[in-house]
């Protein structure tokens, strides 16, 4: 599904001309300290950044608070500022973060690499809908690994190597997560699921798990619309019907609809898995995603 845009960035007119001219002055490839600039639309990249590029880089997350709804993110002149000085910027791309390209556009460079994760993933939408989730699939983050070490190598050749070993190390641990869903996939084949929203449907997926949501609330939910009483009823009557064996809700994102659905799935006696868009507090990406697959398996029953 298409995520609406996390809103337009909070800049005047003349805070964009400004920033502009700073990002012409300083259109060098390194911070002072000789570390490479890397900017990342939310914590999830950021940490994948950090995790490849050691202590080599200097990495600047956008959205970093857990505690943030990224549906009413505005972007900060300070977040301009950061991209203008950038040498890799991480976008989400699909949507998600439309806020990136419109600074990209208020600070061109044409020496910075950009790395757009939907367009790297190679996922194209079917019937106008793209589920843009894409740090919860695996593969997908694999291929960023990949392109990091390129763009990383780049920009800072004398560390190479380091950026190979890092992300053989990460990529390693990633087999591994893909290997968990594989495992769940042997035992859970198509049992079904709902969702208050697509973050986590990759992950989901890839256990071989069915989602049984109807499309028009999750649409409604991402989409910040309505939710029609009778698509309402159609929704519990799923979590109330004995055919779910979870309910994976999106923590960062509620509202009455939402609620009403939570409310009926403890009723109900449906595990409830909590899910984020970025990274919780205290986790980097490897760690968060061995959590929520631990909390699906144990939502499952393992």
């Amino acid at each position: 599904m298409q995520k609406r845009p996390l809103l337009a960035i909070a800049l005047t007119a003349a805070a964009a001309l400004a920033l502009t001219g700073c990002s012409a002055a300083s259109s060098g490839s390194s911070t002072d300290d000789g570390k490479v600039r890397i900017v990342a639309s939310t914590n999830v990249y950021g940490d994948i950044a950090s995790t490849i590029a050691g202590d080599a880089v200097d990495v600047t997350s956008i959205m970093d608070d857990p505690a943030q709804d990224p549906h009413s993110f505005e972007a900060s002149a300070q977040n301009q500022l950061a991209i203008s000085k950038a040498d890799i910027v991480i976008e989400n791309g699909g949507g998600y973060d439309d806020f990136v390209g419109t600074m990209l556009k208020a600070a061109p460079n044409d020496k910075r690499t950009v790395l757009n994760v939907v367009d790297i993933s190679g996922k194209k939408a079917v019937d106008g809908e793209l589920n843009e989730h894409v740090w919860y699939d695996f593969p997908t983050v694999q291929k960023l690994a990949d392109r990091l070490v390129t763009a990383l190598s780049k920009a800072d050749p004398s560390q190479a190597s380091t950026f190979t070993a890092n992300a053989k190390s990460f990529g390693e641990k990633l087999t591994a997560l893909e290997n968990r869903t594989a495992e769940l996939k042997t035992t859970y084949a198509g049992e079904g699921v709902a969702i208050t929203e697509p973050v986590p449907l990759y992950l989901l997926e890839s256990a071989g798990l069915e989602n049984k949501t109807p499309e028009a609330f999750s649409e409604a939910i991402e989409e910040g619309t309505d939710v029609s009483p009778a698509v309402l009823q159609d929704m519990l009557g799923v979590i109330q019907g004995g055919s779910v064996k979870l309910l994976a809700y999106n923590e960062q994102t509620s509202g009455p609809e939402t609620e009403k659905v939570l409310a009926a799935a403890k009723q109900a006696g449906v595990p409830v898995v909590p899910v984020t868009e970025t990274l919780p507090s205290g986790k980097d990406y490897i760690g968060w995603m061995n959590a929520n697959i631990d909390a699906v398996a144990k939502a499952l029953g393992e």
